[in-house]
C-alpha cells in the first residue's frame, strides 16, 4: 500500500466557501427543460407540469443557484417571447442548437420551478443579437417593484412581487465564432460596460459576471480577459471561466490528471484580474465565476448524426453524455480544485443539471436516475461548506502523457462553524490503495470519523434506468479516528471528522 500524508492547520485558511460554488445550469437545449424538468402528462408531473422525481433528485444535490436560460441559446433569445399567455408566445428557430424553441417554459414558470427546487436564478442576458437596452429592460421586468412599463408588464402577467434575481451573466462566450453576435474584445467590452451600468442603475443590488474567453485554448485567451476587464472592471463583480474535459483516447491516467490544467487556468485568470486591479489602482477585487464545467465528449458523434436527421425539431436529445465511473473521479477532482481556490472561485455551475451533460437523466414518460457524477457533486455541496483549508499533501507523483508531476492523492478540506473537518480525497492510482496519514495540528482532538467511498472495479461502469445503482457510494460504519485513512485505488472519498 502506498503512503501519503496530509497536513491541515486551523490557522491556514484558503478562504470562505461561497455556497454558490455548487451551482448548476439549465439551458433551453436538448431535453434539459422539455422532457427534463418539465413534462406535462408524466405520471410524476405536478400541477404545473414539473417532474416531481426530477425535483427530488435536484434537492438531493442541494443546488444553491442555477444559471438560466443559456448558454449559446441566450445569444439569440428575446426574453419577451417567454412571458405572457402561453398561447401568444412565438415559436422561434434556435440557431445555437438548430432546434425550435416553443417558449412553453419562460421566466415565470422557471422561477416557480426554482422555488420548488430550493434554488436561486443566475440570469443570462443576450449581448449577442441584442444589447444594453434590452438588458436593463429585463432587469426592470424581473426586479423593479411597480410603476414602470416593464414592472407593470410583469404584474399584468400574474406576478405582483419582483422576482428578486441578484446575479446576472453579461452574455455568453462572446469570443466564440459559433456564437450568435460574436464580438471582438473591444466590441464586447464596450457593450458589456454599458449594459452593466444601465442594469445597476435599475437595480444597484445586483451582481454581474463579465464573459471571459470561451476557453483557455482559444487564441483570444488572456488578451480577451485583460482588454474586457480594462474597460468594465469598475462595473462588474466576476469574470467567467468555462472548461470541459474528455477522454476520447481511453487514457485514464492522463484524463484524471486534467485538473492540473484546471488549476493553472484558474491561477492565470486570477493573475489577469489582479493585473487590471493594479493598473487601475482599484480597491475592489474581481473574482471568478466558473459558470460552465464538466466532462463532455461521449455524445459528440451522436449529436452530429441527430442534427443532420432532425434539424429544427423540438427538444431533441442533444448532448446526452452517459457518464462512467472515471468521469465521476474527474468531477470529484474538479470540485477539489475549486475548493482549493475558494478564495477567488466564488461561483461554479456544473453544466448542466438534467439530461444535457448532466448528473440527472430521465426518460420521456419513464424514470429519472442519478448518473455517476451525481455523487461527488452531492457530497461536496452537502459538506463542502464553511472555510476551505490549505492542504499540504505529500505523496507519490508521476508523469502522464500531457502532464508532469501529478500527485497520486489529491485532496481538499473544509472546516464548518462547529469546528468539524471534512476531507475530500481522490486516489488517482488505478492499481494500489493508499494509506493517508492526517496531521491536524492546531485543531482539537478528533476521535471519530465517517467515511464514504465511491469506487467501481470497472472505470467504464455506468448507471442506467434499469440499473441505477451500479456506481453508488458506500457508507462505511462510523469508526475511531486513528490519524490514518485508507483510500482505495481509483476512489473518491469523503471523510468527516468529529
Amino acid at each position: 500500500m502506498k503512503k501519503a500524508s496530509l497536513i491541515l492547520d486551523r490557522n491556514y485558511v484558503v478562504g470562505p466557501v461561497d455556497r454558490r460554488l455548487f451551482g448548476s445550469f439549465i439551458e433551453h437545449l436538448g431535453r434539459a427543460v422539455y422532457g427534463g424538468i418539465y413534462e406535462p402528462g408524466h405520471p410524476e408531473a405536478d400541477e404545473q407540469g414539473f417532474r416531481r422525481d426530477v425535483l427530488s433528485l435536484v434537492k438531493r444535490l442541494n443546488v444553491p443557484v442555477v444559471r438560466y436560460p443559456g448558454g449559446n441559446f441566450v445569444s439569440g433569445f428575446r426574453w419577451e417571447d417567454s412571458v405572457g399567455p402561453r398561447e401568444n408566445r412565438p415559436k422561434r428557430l434556435d440557431l445555437a442548437w438548430m432546434t425550435t424553441e416553443t417558449n412553453e417554459v419562460g421566466i415565470h414558470e422557471f422561477a416557480d420551478w426554482a422555488k420548488k427546487a430550493d434554488t436561486e436564478i443566475m440570469y443570462a442576458v443576450n449581448l449577442g443579437t441584442r444589447g444594453p437596452d434590452d438588458a436593463r429592460n429585463v432587469v426592470e421586468y424581473l426586479n423593479h417593484p411597480s410603476g414602470s412599463l416593464y414592472s407593470d408588464m410583469r404584474i399584468k402577467n400574474g406576478r405582483r412581487d419582483p422576482f428578486g434575481v441578484k446575479l446576472f451573466c453579461l452574455g455568453n462566450e462572446m469570443d466564440g465564432p459559433w456564437q450568435m453576435g460574436a464580438k471582438t474584445a473591444e466590441e464586447y467590452a464596450r457593450t458589456a460596460c454599458e449594459a452593466a451600468k444601465l442594469m445597476k442603475w435599475v437595480d444597484p443590488s445586483i451582481e454581474l459576471v463579465a464573459c471571459g474567453s470561451s476557453s483557455s485554448r482559444m487564441p483570444t485567451f488572456g488578451d480577451w480577459e485583460y482588454r474586457v476587464l480594462s474597460e468594465c472592471y469598475d462595473h462588474v463583480d466576476y469574470v467567467s471561466l468555462h472548461r470541459y474535459y474528455g477522454n476520447p483516447d481511453g487514457n485514464t491516467e492522463d484524463f484524471l490528471a486534467s485538473t492540473m490544467d484546471l488549476d493553472e487556468f484558474i491561477k492565470t485568470v486570477v493573475s489577469i484580474c489582479d493585473a487590471v486591479k493594479g493598473k487601475k489602482h482599484a480597491k475592489k477585487r474581481v473574482n471568478l465565476s466558473f459558470d460552465e464545467w464538466n466532462v463532455w465528449y461521449h455524445s459528440h458523434k451522436q449529436d452530429k448524426e441527430l442534427k443532420k436527421r432532425d434539424k429544427w425539431g423540438r427538444a431533441l436529445p442533444l448532448l446526452e453524455d452517459v457518464y462512467n465511473f472515471e468521469d465521476a473521479l474527474l468531477v470529484g477532482l474538479m470540485l477539489i480544485t475549486f475548493l482549493r481556490n475558494a478564495d477567488r472561485v466564488k461561483i461554479a455551475c456544473m453544466a448542466q443539471l438534467v439530461n444535457v451533460i448532466a448528473p440527472i437523466m430521465t426518460r420521456n414518460g419513464g424514470g429519472a436516475w442519478a448518473q455517476t457524477i451525481f455523487y461527488p457533486m452531492m457530497h461536496a455541496s452537502a459538506l463542502g461548506r464553511g472555510e476551505s483549508l490549505t492542504p499540504r499533501i505529500e505523496c507519490e507523483r508521476r508523469d502522464t502523457r500531457h502532464y508532469t508531476d501529478v500527485p497520486m492523492v489529491d485532496a481538499a478540506a473544509t472546516v464548518d462553524e462547529n469546528g468539524g473537518v471534512t476531507i475530500f480525497a481522490v486516489n488517482r492510482d488505478l492499481t494500489e490503495d493508499a494509506c493517508l496519514s492526517v496531521d491536524l495540528r492546531a485543531f482539537k482532538s478528533f476521535t471519530r470519523m465517517k467515511q464514504t467511498t465511491l469506487h467501481h472495479d470497472d472505470v467504464n461502469a455506468v448507471n442506467t434506468e434499469l440499473a441505477p445503482n451500479t456506481v453508488a457510494p458506500t457508507q462505511h460504519p462510523e469508526a475511531p479516528f486513528t490519524g490514518e485513512i485508507r483510500l482505495g485505488r481509483a476512489s473518491w472519498n469523503v471523510i468527516q471528522l468529529y
